[in-house]
């Protein structure tokens, strides 16, 4: 068994203890509580590699979107390229037709005149000896046109493909993310007393936490205040620490979205949220737009060492593939996971202190 699932078995078996028969119940029901451990070991795996494809999912969302954006832009731009191309031809066709009807065809023209295709004239025409100024500028910009046209051509051909690309590897994401919670959802079916009994417990408990946090945030009250929105940003050169947080009063906006249901992909307090999509989805209510993926929102902000955390930093687990907001008192809050709900945790549970991997302050 790994290591993650060594770590996960021994908390969820000290969480069972304290809702499950004590060690001295009849054998069957002793049965049933190693059963139920076994299978919540399994879920915690389970939920791990959730979490991963739906953070891969978010990141194929957004590649996707930027791919579509790109369309667009290739899509109008290859227009004016065609349309700027046209125009110069209509402008060399009417320097040929002005210089017909003037019998003053030179070289050039009769160059023009017996020509196979339009492509032989560029072929074969040298414009610094035998053309004329104007006539020359014509022709290097119906030359340089073409070339565009040609270029958004196949520019506006790879992004297609790249779109392509990225839709069937958003479709077998959402696939294997729903095969995976349907297996989540088989294994838990198998212990509905048990489930019911930790879930009851952990309401308690979050229920405790919260009051707890809403002391600590009105006794830290003017500390976090807001100290001026501003974007997230790289560390200064020469700046070896921190600066102090400046978006501490995020805090209190997080918790207002305690017990909203997890959603894998979700970033909406309606519908329900993913890590990413939640802390997106707070910043967002203080002017700061992230994206919805937490690696990517790793690069955003500076880093901050563990013992120097701020209420308002995100913290960051299991290799980038999970995060929340940092509360203070070594807790954070986090929408953790398929069946859960924005809720607090602390930074010294088992799985969360082996699988930190660092924070940032975004300024």
């Amino acid at each position: 068994m790994s290591r993650l699932a060594l770590v996960a078995l021994a908390a969820l078996s000290i969480s069972l203890t304290t809702v499950l028969p004590a060690p001295a119940a009849p054998p069957a029901v002793r049965l049933k509580k190693a059963e139920a451990t076994r299978v919540l070991a399994e879920v915690s795996e389970l939920d791990v590699r959730l979490e991963r494809s739906v953070e891969a999912f978010n990141l194929a969302r957004i590649r996707l979107s930027a791919t579509t954006r790109r369309l667009h832009i290739n899509g109008r731009e290859l227009g004016v390229a065609r349309k700027n191309l046209e125009r110069a031809r209509e402008i060399l066709a009417a320097r040929v037709v002005y210089l017909y009807e003037r019998d003053q065809l030179p070289p050039l023209v009769e160059i023009l005149v017996g020509a196979r295709s339009f492509g032989d004239v560029l072929d074969r025409i040298d414009l610094e000896r035998r053309a004329s100024e104007e006539d020359a500028q014509v022709l290097g910009e119906v030359t340089a046109f073409r070339a565009l046209v040609a270029r958004e051509r196949r520019q506006l051909q790879h992004t297609r493909r790249q779109q392509a690309r990225l839709a069937a590897e958003l479709a077998a994401r959402r696939s294997s993310i729903e095969t995976q919670l349907a297996e989540r959802q088989r294994l838990l079916s198998s212990i509905k007393t048990e489930i019911a009994r930790l879930q009851a417990a952990e309401r308690a408990r979050q229920e405790q936490l919260r009051r707890e946090a809403t002391v600590r945030l009105a006794e830290q009250e003017p500390a976090l205040a807001p100290q001026g929105l501003g974007v997230a940003a790289e560390l200064p050169e020469g700046v070896a620490v921190a600066p102090p947080s400046r978006h501490g009063h995020v805090v209190a906006i997080a918790m207002r979205y305690l017990g909203v249901p997890y959603l894998w992909g979700g970033a909406s307090p309606v519908t329900g949220f993913d890590c990413s999509g939640f802390v997106m989805y707070v910043y967002a209510q203080v002017g700061i737009s992230l994206p919805h993926n937490a690696a990517l929102q790793y690069g955003y902000g500076i880093p901050v060492p563990k013992d120097d955390l701020q209420p308002g930093d995100i913290v960051f687990f299991n290799n980038l593939g999970h995060n929340g907001i940092y509360i203070g008192g070594g807790q954070f809050i986090q929408s953790p996971r398929t069946g859960d709900v924005v809720k607090i945790s602390s930074l010294s549970e088992p799985w969360y202190a082996a699988t930190y991997v660092g924070a940032r302050r975004l300024l």
